[in-house]
């Protein structure tokens, strides 16, 4: 199912974030080999998995449009967290560029960082106008990392 109302807003985000993401994982290791970043990385990829199996694969899209006839997950890694999969996302890439440091990963990773955070307020402003429980939502959950943002 298409998500509802996609704009070139939302591929010109998808398309920096899989852009980012292509380079990163083009140029260095997939596994981080040192074990605090490889548990990091792990973490990441266990948040992940856990929010989509939350979320059900058939809510789910790289768009940050909401799907037709999708609800609002309040359950899982979503009880903390508004955005588990960004969160996941951005810790395996911080346990894969801290292994294999360079200047382009770090800057990549930087623009991935942004995309990210403004693909998630875009996301949040339609959540926002379909669900009008959204607002008690957000007072009681962090974006990104528990307790701090």
């Amino acid at each position: 199912m298409k998500p509802l109302g996609s704009s070139i807003r939302s591929y010109v985000f998808v398309g920096v974030q899989f852009l980012c993401l292509g380079v990163i994982l083009s140029t260095g290791p997939w596994i981080a080999k040192t074990p605090v970043l490889f548990l990091l990385e792990l973490g990441g990829g266990v948040l992940g998995i856990w929010a989509v199996m939350t979320m059900k694969l058939r809510h789910l899209s790289a768009l940050p449009e909401i799907k037709a006839n999708s609800p609002l997950q309040q359950g899982g890694p979503y009880r903390w967290i508004r955005h588990p999969m960004y969160s996941a996302l951005l810790l395996v890439i911080l346990a894969l560029i801290c292994e294999s440091w360079s200047p382009w990963r770090g800057v990549f990773g930087v623009i991935l960082l942004v995309d990210l955070g403004l693909k998630l307020e875009y996301e949040e402003s339609l959540l926002m106008r379909i669900f009008p429980e959204y607002a008690d939502y957000q007072q009681n959950t962090h974006k990104l990392i528990p307790w701090i943002w």
